[in-house]
């Protein structure tokens, strides 16, 4: 299971990776790594999903810059975390408070 304050802990190590695809998702989407930084640092691990590979991966539930409620996803690669990916939650998939996934009709 990943821990918010390892993940926090890579960050003030600078030991933090986010690939030019997941910057680029996130350029469009109008999320800042300021933004990304502040989730983690002021957020909560809500999903954990041991089974990814390579690398067992989490969902952040956390705060923007501007206060915005922001989803990231990070994996714990040991000695560093890599960002997923970053997003605005809506309650398409998420129920009102945003933390909850619906469950998926059939």
């Amino acid at each position: 299971m990943i821990d918010i304050k390892v993940l926090q802990e890579y960050y003030n190590q600078d030991k933090i990776i986010i690939s030019a695809h997941a910057l680029e998702r996130c350029r469009r989407r109008g999320i800042k790594q300021k933004d990304i930084r502040n989730c983690i640092f002021s957020g909560e691990i809500i999903e954990q999903y041991p089974e990814d590979f390579p690398f067992q991966s989490c969902l952040i539930y956390g705060y923007a810059i501007d206060g915005r409620i922001l989803h990231v996803v990070a994996s714990d690669e040991g000695t560093a975390s890599r960002i997923i990916t970053a997003y605005i939650p809506n309650t398409d998939k998420f129920e009102e408070d945003l933390k909850t996934r619906r469950e998926q009709k059939e």
